[in-house]
């Protein structure tokens, strides 16, 4: 199995459409199918040839800190924590950069991701360019499109203002480089911006998903993504229906 580059998980946010879900609790550690949700993420991670990871922590970090650990699922793990009023995911990326070294990926901390990441890796090695966005096919099925994709470049990305012809969605695993970080002003604090200034200079390569993506950040996609986990756990057991 091919060892993965390190990977950066944007752990930080405040988790505000969850409401009092949140008020103690960090979004990562909420209880998913019966343990802390980043535990999914991580254990997801290590079967894909993972061994670094860098957890981007704000909002009550320091039990992120605690839960999580220096190791979990052979995964060695270490956090950059972000400065008080958050430095927003662009920020926190840059923060951690001394962390990662010159090349890594990139996910939220909120998105369960069922993709080859090693595929996604060679792809984005092999186009030569500084970075490499995951994009799904949406059509405006689970969230507004905003990517223009074709023949492994992405072409266009926008998120504040989509366009009719944008059918395909960011999937939420990107690969960044030292010279990707240089294509956003320093003040930017928004890793799509970023995404969005390096399609437009040809510079970001673009690999397609083809299974849906799971995520934490609403209480519907909390609920959603549970039920999901919780099939996949049962058919992981010894003697299980298929399910």
């Amino acid at each position: 199995m091919s060892v993965l580059p390190p990977v950066c998980i944007l752990a930080g946010g405040l988790g505000t459409r969850l409401g009092e879900r949140v008020r103690e609790t960090p979004k990562p550690l909420l209880e998913v199918a019966g343990e802390p949700f980043l535990f999914h993420q991580l254990r997801l991670l290590a079967a894909h040839g993972a061994r670094e990871v860098v957890l981007c922590v704000g909002y009550l970090g320091e039990l992120v800190v605690r839960r999580i650990g220096s190791e979990r699922f052979g995964l060695r793990i270490s956090y950059s924590h972000d400065e008080p009023g958050l430095d927003g995911t662009l920020g926190a990326v840059r923060r951690a950069r001394p962390l990662l070294g010159e090349r890594f990926l990139v996910l939220y901390g909120d998105t369960y991701l069922r993709i080859d990441y090693a595929a996604v890796t060679r792809a984005w090695q092999k186009s030569g360019l500084p970075a490499v966005m995951t994009v799904l096919r949406n059509d405006g099925r689970w969230d507004i499109s905003n990517v223009v994709f074709e023949n492994g470049i992405v072409k266009r990305h926008d998120k504040r203002r989509p366009t009719p012809e944008m059918h395909w969605i960011d999937y939420g695993l990107g690969g960044l480089s030292t010279r990707a970080l240089a294509a956003a002003p320093d003040a930017e604090r928004d890793l799509s911006v970023l995404y969005r200034l390096l399609a437009e200079r040809g510079e970001l390569a673009g690999f397609l998903a083809t299974e849906r993506f799971y995520e934490i950040g609403s209480p519907a996609a909390l609920v959603e993504t549970e039920a999901f986990l919780t099939r996949l756990q049962a058919a992981r057991r010894p003697n299980a229906l298929e399910v």
